[in-house]
């Protein structure tokens, strides 16, 4: 120690400053201590163990700005970080790429390779997996807490306008958001089961009558109700039309067309039923309205809306495409193959009921399903043992398939539950955070995230996404001085 009370480093070799290889750096990470040596970190110069060779010549400034303490008795470095981390960012130096261990949060593994400097390129390809997955996940809460916060929120500069056109969106979009959004949601869905229950009702000969020319019609009744329950649909759709966000990507939604479809045939057959016979024939104009009545089955998918078990399967089957073309596929051999043999089989017999191999399609069909219709069969002893095979085979291929897509399912299910309560969860850290922030509070409201502090004048306001990375720990321990502010624990991903 000199006169001006600075203390000294010791002076690294004069050879192991030529030749930084035979340097050995001591790394305490978390208090597991590993000895590294530098040809192995001078691999990757650019990673921050291979920048410690060459820091005791730069002082404490220098090594203080790549580790959180230093021994200069012991020469060793410490690092106040995941020790379980490490131990996997430290492959790279031996093995030329990084495999995050299992247990391990994806994003916390993320952070720990941006801490050591080391390229994500070096990641495997099924751990980069698992880090898009988790992204996505963490994407999907952040748009969930968004729209919950824009819900809660009220901007005082938007007009009127923009207001009433917020609450009818919340209303008819958000069940969950009142009472009285409830009780619509509940009528809507059972005036979709009552027009599905009339559409069926008004095919029964018993309850139909007899127009003007004898031809069998609806009955009044079952009309009326109809056209109750479709004023009501078109009433929804424009409601929720005037109060869409935006105007295109409602009109485009999958639902929403879905939606359109099952309103729509009622004012074109209506159109056609009164305008349609100056234009045309009266026959033409019954059978367009007739195929037009069919169209209203379409109704029955807007149950889609307001289930969401129906929706997760929508989406496992949609995960679940490869699946399900292996199992057509699994079906379409079968069927070929057999109702060939089934077609060569059957020839000697007077009685055959195979015309045709394109015939026996449909009896390998029925056949390998487990239908079995009866309408046509095999009457040869070997027709009959190909019958037996083609079931079980049938029965096999189809049940291969199924672990998968309920597998998709579940995990979709489980999933979605869980993004829900992590979404809850972060809105609970938020108003933590904002109650703790404000002076003398000891406790919060949910009005309260509408009241975070501002910010100085030069600085841009918190977005949502900074607001999530602020409140994503559980818990911050300062081990260190806020000078040193670049030293900090691990955060816990929940």
């Amino acid at each position: 120690m000199d006169g001006s009370g600075e203390r000294s480093l010791p002076e690294p070799d004069s050879q192991g400053s030529a030749a930084g290889d035979d340097i050995e750096i001591v790394v305490n990470v978390g208090g597991v201590r590993q000895v590294l040596y530098g040809d192995l970190l001078s691999q990757y110069p650019e990673t921050r163990l291979a920048e410690l060779i060459n820091c005791l010549a730069g002082g404490y400034d220098t090594i203080f700005s790549l580790c959180d303490d230093y021994d200069p008795g012991k020469r060793e470095f410490y690092f106040d970080r995941d020790p379980d981390a490490f131990k996997c960012v430290i492959e790279v130096y031996y093995f030329g790429e990084v495999h995050m261990k299992k247990g391990i949060c994806p994003i916390c593994f993320k952070n720990e390779m941006d801490f050591w400097k080391v390229d994500l390129k070096f990641l495997d390809d099924c751990c980069k997996s698992h880090l898009s997955e988790k992204r996505e996940e963490l994407e999907e809460i952040a748009r969930r807490v968004q729209l919950i916060l824009d819900d809660l929120g009220v901007d005082a500069a938007e007009g009127r306008w923009r207001r009433c056109q917020k609450c009818v969106w919340k209303f008819l979009e958000k069940p969950e958001s009142s009472c009285p959004a409830r009780v619509v949601a509940v009528l809507s869905f059972l005036l979709i089961l009552v027009s599905s229950v009339v559409m069926c009702m008004g095919t029964i000969p018993e309850l139909q009558v007899l127009d003007a020319e004898g031809n069998r019609v609806e009955h009044p009744t079952l009309e009326n109700v109809e056209t109750a329950c479709i004023g009501w649909f078109t009433l929804e759709y424009l409601l929720r039309l005037f109060s869409s966000p935006n105007k295109l990507h409602f009109a485009l939604s999958f639902m929403n067309i879905v939606d359109v479809l099952a309103i729509l045939p009622f004012y074109v057959s209506l159109t056609l039923t009164h305008l349609g016979a100056r234009m045309m024939e009266l026959t033409n104009v019954q059978q367009a309205v007739q195929a037009l009545r069919i169209m209203r089955i379409a109704r029955i998918f807007k149950l889609a809306r307001h289930s969401s078990g129906l929706q997760t399967l929508t989406y496992a089957l949609k995960r679940s495409f490869k699946e399900l073309g292996l199992l057509l596929m699994y079906l379409a051999v079968g069927i070929f193959v057999f109702s060939a043999l089934g077609y060569t089989m059957e020839q000697s017999h007077p009685e055959t009921l195979f015309k045709s191999i394109p015939q026996s399609f449909w009896w390998a069909i029925i056949t390998m399903t487990t239908v079995g219709y009866g309408d046509i069969y095999p009457k040869t002893t070997l027709g009959k043992l190909n019958a037996a095979i083609s079931f079980l085979c049938g029965v096999i291929a189809i049940a291969l398939p199924i672990h998968p897509i309920i597998n998709n399912f579940v995990r979709y299910y489980n999933k979605q539950r869980v993004l829900e309560t992590a979404a809850k969860h972060e809105l609970e850290l938020m108003e933590l955070n904002s109650s703790s922030g404000g002076e003398g509070k000891t406790g919060g409201s949910r009005s309260d995230l509408d009241n975070l502090p501002p910010e100085p004048v030069g600085k841009e306001a918190p977005s949502c996404s900074s607001r999530l990375k602020l409140s994503h720990s559980d818990t911050f321990i300062p081990l260190l001085t806020e000078e040193k502010h670049h030293r900090t624990r691990l955060q816990s991903c929940k």
